[in-house]
């Protein structure tokens, strides 16, 4: 509300905040990873010495945004802090980026997401080209998405293209791929670019032009490798000469995970792994991650899934069976797991209700308490738990 009231009275406001950075403002977008790449690429630059303002809640629309800024501005107008990194929403980015000069710009990836929103893939490439022709000094894209690719082959400026991805072995590894629109892949040479070359649960090794280093992972799965070597491109475009690798890789290492994004919480004297889903790529991606023969899953889907049929391309089978389906959407969800062939204990649309008998269940033979879930019925469950 503070960030709605202020875009009305002051519509300058948001720009001129954001245009006052000593060292520049660095802009975070795409389909999916942004929260994620934001909070590793934060990190990194805190751990080099530099004071950071960024939009740690993940609000990521004008209102947000604006709001965020309000937390830390003076009575100038200013803000205490070197330089802005700030996880931007596509549409959102794309209408105030006319009146934004960032420094460096990163492009996570174009996937098929919010189709109520953006109908389709073209439009989310386009709201993407607009933020990043307003990059002053670098573009850094993931080399593995082909619509990323066409974005910076049309852009005819003197701005710096840096490249980041995954190894043609880490590719192999993940055979349904890694969700984009469309992949195209072996664009990067190892020694300049940054490279994901291996990939274990929450661990991954990455050659930063031809430096390899380890790191830890927030969370299990090749696609939180990515977010990591989106961080450290950027950081390293930033930071220019004074980037140090050791010092980048311990920082992403201590990172922990976005709330719902792979985090693990006690609840009730109960272990739960919280997994958020957001568009048919995240979902399978999360899936496929997953430790196999979990005997305690609870998978909800809410209201900002509009059209239950976004998610039927998703192979729900390596779930093998779930406890309890939930949420506004659950007989649909159901039907779904059914036909992938996904055992079903009970299905409660009542989310608080369906939460409580999970929880109050034994503990798993196998594993820990596993919740999947989309964003609406994320933010309903931390609220009924109490999670901040």
């Amino acid at each position: 509300m503070p960030g709605l009231v202020v875009n009305r009275i002051a519509p300058g406001f948001l720009a001129a905040t954001l245009g006052g950075f000593p060292d520049g403002l660095v802009v975070v977008t795409g389909s999916s990873g942004k929260s994620t790449t934001t909070k590793m690429l934060v990190a990194i630059l805190e751990a080099h010495g530099k004071s950071i303002f960024t939009n740690p809640s993940t609000a990521n629309i004008a209102q947000g945004l604006t709001s965020a800024l309000l937390e830390r501005v003076d009575l100038r107008g200013r803000i205490d802090a070197q330089i802005g990194v700030l996880e931007m929403d596509e549409g959102h980015g794309a209408q105030i980026a006319p009146s934004l000069a960032p420094r460096v710009v990163l492009l996570t990836n174009v996937m098929t997401d919010q189709i109520d929103r953006f109908h389709d893939s073209e439009k989310v490439a386009a709201m993407l080209a607009t933020i990043a022709g307003r990059a002053t000094q670098s573009v850094v894209v993931n080399a593995d998405d082909g619509m990323l690719l066409d974005i910076v082959a049309g852009q005819h400026t003197a701005t710096e293209v840096v490249r980041f991805g995954v190894s043609r072995s880490v590719l192999d590894a993940n055979p349904r791929g890694l969700g984009y629109t469309r992949t195209a892949s072996g664009r990067i040479d190892p020694t300049e670019g940054t490279v994901v070359t291996g990939v274990n649960g929450r661990s991954a090794t990455v050659s930063i032009a031809g430096e390899s280093v380890e790191i830890a992972l927030p969370a299990r799965g090749t696609h939180y490798a990515v977010d990591a070597a989106g961080a450290l491109s950027a950081a390293e475009a930033v930071l220019g000469n004074s980037f140090d690798p050791a010092t980048a890789a311990a920082a992403v290492s201590a990172v922990e995970p976005v709330f719902g994004r792979g985090e693990v919480v006690t609840v009730r004297g109960q272990r739960v792994e919280f997994v958020l889903v957001q568009n048919p790529a995240s979902f399978q991606l999360n899936i496929d991650s997953l430790e196999r023969g979990l005997d305690q899953i609870f998978v909800a889907v809410g209201s900002d899934v509009r059209d239950p049929s976004y998610l039927w391309p998703v192979d729900s089978s390596p779930l093998g069976r779930v406890t309890i389906v939930s949420g506004s959407k659950a007989y649909e969800m159901a039907l779904q797991l059914s036909y992938q062939g996904v055992m079903i204990g009970t299905v409660n649309p009542d989310l608080p209700a369906a939460l409580d008998e999970f929880l109050a269940l034994p503990a798993p033979e196998k594993g820990i308490k596993t919740v999947v879930f989309t964003a609406d019925s994320m933010r309903r469950s931390r609220a009924h738990l109490g999670l901040a």
